[in-house]
């Protein structure tokens, strides 16, 4: 893998689908680990097959139709949960088996009730066990973010020993500063022996609203790969946003990181995601969302329709969106009433927009988004419609 390509590690279908309410069937889960196979994830993680047997159906259908991608199963660092997920990655062409534990004090003293040699051995007997089904074993170390780093290091160098090829060091509960998160990855980057035998991998929740932040901070520091899901989606709220990361790093090459995702399909991928799993995707979405290349204030839809780069930074097509929206509110100006009358067939003079501007005004105070039929009525009702007609 080059150095500079980030590995884009897709859970929406396992950790995405721990939404509340979010049950997928498994024909669901097949249409979208197509599309997800299509738009060019390195790795789709399919679910957590010991986890039900409608989970193990799934995973098991998913790595029998992913033409590219790595299949992933999640597991905890049990015997059991790993050998059922083997057998449910057998007809994946790329499988690999995820499985780890948590490495904080808190997990250590309050969930597992152990101490850090403990978690240490346990670690390495389930990266081992996993080994001898699978080449690729990726080991997560839960709430890594809260974890000490010089033992985060310790337990990072006993799995490589152990065949680890991905290092997953998440965030778990979304606590750490991007600084703080980006500095740990730099840290097992020069400190954990044997680093360059495995990928350090960004898992970071948006409980704080930091998510995408973090991830990119950390990728800047060494991390090659983002675990991610379409829209954000996934536990309490959210996870790293897929389409964010991927733009992030698209708008600024000079960071000279680069995935193989097909930007083009983020925006039908999104919708697909959001109709299947039922939950809506809010308007001002970054990338996504309804009004994330929508605009209503007079100054900025001027602006656009001078040069469509004073107030946005992507181009629309590039994430699968037809064209910006001019969007006709109270607080629209001229150049954009002028602007949408001309594309339903009205060409008018400065004098004529003066005079229906002001009947817009009137009829866009009580009305909060003005449609094409609304401006034919204004156009119609006004005082020089007998002209623009005979024009």
């Amino acid at each position: 893998m080059s150095n500079n390509n980030v590995q884009i590690f897709d859970t929406t279908l396992r950790d995405g689908e721990q939404v509340p309410g979010c049950k997928l069937n498994t024909e669901q889960k097949l249409i979208i680990a197509e599309q997800l196979d299509t738009l060019g994830v390195d790795i789709i993680e399919a679910g957590f097959p010991v986890s039900s047997p409608g989970d193990f159906k799934s995973v098991e259908a998913i790595s029998k139709i992913v033409k590219h991608a790595t299949v992933c199963g999640l597991t905890r660092s049990v015997e059991n949960d790993i050998k059922v997920a083997a057998e449910a990655l057998k007809y994946a062409k790329t499988p690999r088996i995820h499985t780890g534990i948590g490495t904080s004090d808190s997990h250590i003293k309050f969930k597992f009730k152990s101490t850090q040699e403990d978690i240490i051995e346990r670690a390495v007997k389930a990266v081992s066990y996993s080994k001898s089904f699978v080449e690729d074993v990726e080991f997560y170390a839960e709430d890594a973010g809260r974890t000490d780093n010089e033992y985060l290091a310790r337990v990072c160098e006993a799995v490589i020993k152990a065949g680890a090829t991905v290092l997953n060091i998440p965030d778990t509960t979304g606590y750490c500063l991007p600084h703080e998160y980006g500095a740990k990855i730099k840290y097992l980057k020069e400190n954990v022996k044997g680093i360059d035998k495995a990928i350090l991998s960004c898992h970071c929740h948006n409980d704080l609203g930091l998510a995408t932040a973090n991830s990119i901070e950390g990728v800047i520091n060494g991390a090659r790969q983002i675990e991610c899901t379409i829209n954000g989606i996934g536990e309490r709220a959210g996870n790293t946003a897929l389409e964010e990361v991927v733009m992030i790093l698209k708008q600024h090459p000079y960071l000279n990181l680069d995935t193989g995702i097909q930007t083009e399909m983020l925006y039908g991928i999104s919708q697909l995601v959001s109709d299947n799993m039922g939950i809506y995707t809010q308007p001002n979405k970054a990338i996504v969302g309804a009004n994330a290349f929508a605009h209503s204030s007079g100054i900025h839809q001027d602006g656009v329709i001078k040069n469509r780069e004073t107030y946005e930074i992507i181009d629309p097509k590039d994430v699968g969106v037809t064209e910006s929206a001019i969007v006709l509110t109270a607080r629209s100006g001229r150049a954009a009433l002028a602007y949408r009358a001309k594309n339903i067939g009205y060409e008018l003079t400065k004098l004529q927009l003066d005079e229906i501007y002001v009947n817009f005004l009137n009829f866009a105070d009580k009305k909060k988004e003005i449609d094409d039929n609304d401006i034919h009525q204004i156009i119609e009702k006004s005082k020089v419609y007998k002209e623009i007609a005979s024009a």
